[in-house]
């Protein structure tokens, strides 16, 4: 059984990313896994034992109370530490990262990425595209935020951009370290690109997932592939 955890999604949910957690739960039942989708409220202890561990977007101001939750827990921390999965988009990404502003004022961020957000001067919206290699295919999404994230030595990119863009420094979008994984790519993500979806639960599983094809969520995300340009 893989337990996944919707972080704050009363907070974290202003773009649709609480569909992460179904398509993994989903993708989990057609590779024949057994697993369980749990909200936790901002006002609610995180379990520590989980698989995987999801956080969405949101507005400064949400931003910047589920940041405080979980800077005093620390239980994402303690479950990173211990191999858990995390994926992390837009203000989440952010936030996992070692320091962001929101509302005009620098955090220290929970350092689970080696990643820095600086605000930018305008907003960055619209299509995106990306090419990563962790996969075959480009990833798409659409991003919504301001914040221009750079990324530290001991971080790979996520992918590089090849339509829209991404970070804001440099040509690339996200970042990677270990079983940890952020963002901006809303969409949500990880229904317009389902192969992202089983590498999370491969990670979590620990071995490869042998996974039944999905013709309609592959012809789906072939044609938000084609869509971009």
């Amino acid at each position: 059984m893989l337990e996944i955890i919707r972080i704050h999604n009363e907070l974290m949910g202003t773009y649709g990313d609480r569909g992460n957690a179904d398509i993994l739960k989903f993708r989990a039942s057609i590779a024949g896994i057994r697993s369980s989708v749990t909200d936790i409220s901002y006002s609610q202890v995180i379990p520590r034992t989980a698989d995987i561990y999801l956080l969405g977007g949101a507005e400064d101001a949400a931003q910047v109370l589920s940041h405080a939750a979980l800077a005093k827990s620390k239980a994402l921390n303690s479950a990173v530490a211990k191999g858990a999965v995390v994926l992390a988009v837009c203000a989440g990404f952010q936030i996992i990262g070692n320091s962001f502003v929101a509302n005009d004022e620098r955090y220290s961020g929970l350092g689970l990425l080696d990643v820095q957000t600086s605000a930018g001067k305008k907003r960055l919206v619209g299509d995106i595209a990306i090419e990563s290699e962790f996969f075959d295919a480009n990833l798409t999404g659409f991003e919504n935020h301001s914040g221009i994230t750079t990324l530290g030595k001991s971080v790979m990119p996520l992918g590089k951009v090849i339509v829209g863009n991404g970070n804001g420094a440099g040509d690339v979008d996200g970042a990677v370290f270990g079983n940890v994984f952020g963002t901006y790519l809303h969409g949500p993500v990880l229904a317009r690109n389902p192969e992202f979806a089983d590498l999370l639960l491969e990670r979590a599983a620990g071995e490869p997932i042998k996974v039944v094809r999905d013709e309609l969520a592959d012809r789906y995300a072939k044609w938000r592939r084609a869509a971009i340009k």
